[in-house]
């Protein structure tokens, strides 16, 4: 599942293509067919993207609501030249700019200004927005027993985080991910959204995660492969201290973690 980086670059990307056009909106699979019409043709203000959801407002006052989950994906085709749909086509935007196509999508819906209130206000904050609230995250952390690798995942804490960030940003704080949330210190869950937001700036730069500090990427030319730009994700050895890495079962996924260097 794309994590927050990943959703903003998108709002960030689409949003010269569609903000302040007429978009003409349709559904080639058919699914979104009902929706789609109620936009169809309508002035696209902005795209807004909050953790891992992209929020659509358009100017008739109606508000989309698109989450990826595991298969959604975006195609762009620029230029005037709308293209024939490849594959299951949920929902397409055009423009004189481009073509957008979405695919395989957990939710792509169109409701009111209320709807996507209520989808936020289920989110923790966001450290990629300007108006994200530390202080609400480190709260519920401080109140639960879940360990800080689970609660990380839960975008009820903090919108945004997957699972890649969560294990990169634990170790280069030196937490162990099994540490209950309520025995960590200020300084310590201070640390984790000042590393997690600057990780996921980063990785809205790059257009990819890259969470390893420059100087210890390996020298090599052209591109570095998935495993080469982060400390313990998907690494067998520790790039540390050599120790191998483990991982442990949090939210459902396998968190990575170095036992030396994230000692319990």
């Amino acid at each position: 599942m794309p994590e927050g980086h990943t959703i903003h670059r998108i709002a960030k990307d689409h949003n010269p293509l569609l903000a302040g056009h007429s978009v003409a909106v349709s559904s080639p699979q058919g699914r979104f067919s009902a929706d789609a019409e109620m936009i169809d043709g309508v002035t696209l203000e902005r795209i807004e993207a909050y953790g891992k959801h992209l929020f659509y407002e358009w100017e008739n006052g109606l508000v989309g609501h698109v989450h990826l989950g595991l298969f959604g994906k975006f195609r762009v085709s620029r230029g005037s030249t709308v293209p024939e749909p490849v594959g299951l086509v949920r929902m397409r935007m055009s423009t004189d700019l481009g073509t957008i196509d979405l695919a395989g999508p957990t939710d792509c819906s169109i409701g009111t200004v209320e709807d996507r209130d209520a989808i936020v206000a289920r989110l923790g904050p966001d450290p990629l927005r300007r108006d994200a609230k530390p202080a609400v995250a480190m709260a519920r952390i401080r109140k639960s027993k879940q360990p800080i690798g689970q609660l990380l995942l839960d975008q009820r804490v903090l919108a945004g985080v997957g699972n890649v960030y969560r294990a990169e940003a634990l170790f280069v704080n030196g937490i162990h991910p099994g540490r209950p949330g309520n025995q960590l210190h200020d300084a310590e869950l201070e640390a984790i959204w000042t590393t997690t937001a600057s990780m996921l700036r980063q990785g809205v730069k790059d257009n990819r995660i890259i969470t390893i500090d420059r100087n210890e990427l390996p020298a090599k030319k052209g591109h570095h492969r998935r495993g080469q730009t982060t400390y313990v994700y998907h690494r067998d050895i520790c790039i540390r201290c050599s120790t191998p890495v483990q991982t442990v079962e949090l939210g459902g996924r396998p968190c990575y973690f170095c036992p030396t260097c994230q000692p319990r």
